[in-house]
């Protein structure tokens, strides 16, 4: 039995300043002791199949051997889903489809893979999408789906149309910024039902993006993501700069792995 349910949201390329600028929802929360928040700082590279493995193992990119967006593999190291499967509780995730190649088989098969439900797996209830503009409210719904069939104790929920717009648009853009305020809103809408079902939410980005459209290097635009927490159970370091190794043990302490 593990002590708490967890969902992690990761609102991919979400930069911190943008995050405290348009997300209302969630800097009310905070605004009203409701909810927590840190800047945090992404590792190197600030890309996303790198990062994913970064903040589901708690290793960095020479440890982990995740170096570029183009190393289609397997994780070799012990993730969080490892720890939850180990502990005898149930995963699941909505979200992008290279963390079902990292976490459960790789090549991804849109024809097999795309919806998974095997408990011999990592990921043992998985809704994945391949296409960038998957539009976010369908991932959440997506997760909602699998948390309303399943109730997974940890659960994550991957979006992606921020950081797709931020290619497009670049982040100093209007569209960039009405894309934060989007997924906002859509947070407003279900983080309330999963609180009620009993679990501990965390919402933060893999990186961020650049005035350019782009990330992966060493800029603060890069590297500064937002972590917001809503729980009752546990109180965020005094220090105003987190670091994203910390992210997967600090999950595992608050699911009891």
């Amino acid at each position: 039995m593990l002590k708490n349910k967890v969902v992690l949201v990761i609102l991919d390329g979400c930069r911190y300043d943008v995050a405290m600028e348009q997300m209302g929802f969630l800097n009310s929360l905070v605004e009203h002791n409701q909810a927590q928040v840190r800047k945090m700082k992404a590792e190197m590279p600030s890309n996303s199949r790198p990062l994913y493995e970064v903040i589901m193992t708690g290793k960095p990119m020479y440890q982990n051997e995740i170096y570029t967006n183009l190393c289609v593999q397997r994780s070799k190291e012990t993730s969080i889903f490892d720890l939850v499967k180990a502990s005898g509780g149930t995963t699941g995730m909505a979200g992008y489809y290279w963390m079902s190649e990292l976490y459960n088989s790789s090549p991804y098969n849109i024809f097999t893979d795309r919806i998974q439900n095997d408990d011999s797996k990592l990921i043992q209830h998985g809704i994945f999408y391949s296409e960038d503009h998957y539009p976010d409210s369908h991932v959440f719904a997506d997760a909602h789906s699998i948390i309303s069939h399943f109730s997974p104790d940890f659960m994550v929920v991957h979006s992606m149309n921020i950081d797709d717009v931020g290619h497009k648009f670049t982040s100093y853009s209007r569209e960039y910024m009405a894309q934060v305020n989007i997924a906002d809103n859509i947070l407003g809408t279900i983080v309330p039902k999963w609180r009620d079902l009993g679990y501990q939410v965390i919402v933060t980005a893999d990186h961020g993006m650049d005035e350019y459209g782009l990330h992966g290097g060493n800029l603060p635009q890069h590297r500064e993501v937002p972590f917001y927490l809503l729980s009752n159970l546990v109180s965020l370091p005094e220090e105003p700069i987190m670091n994203q190794l910390d992210l997967m043990p600090f999950i595992a302490e608050l699911l009891g792995v």
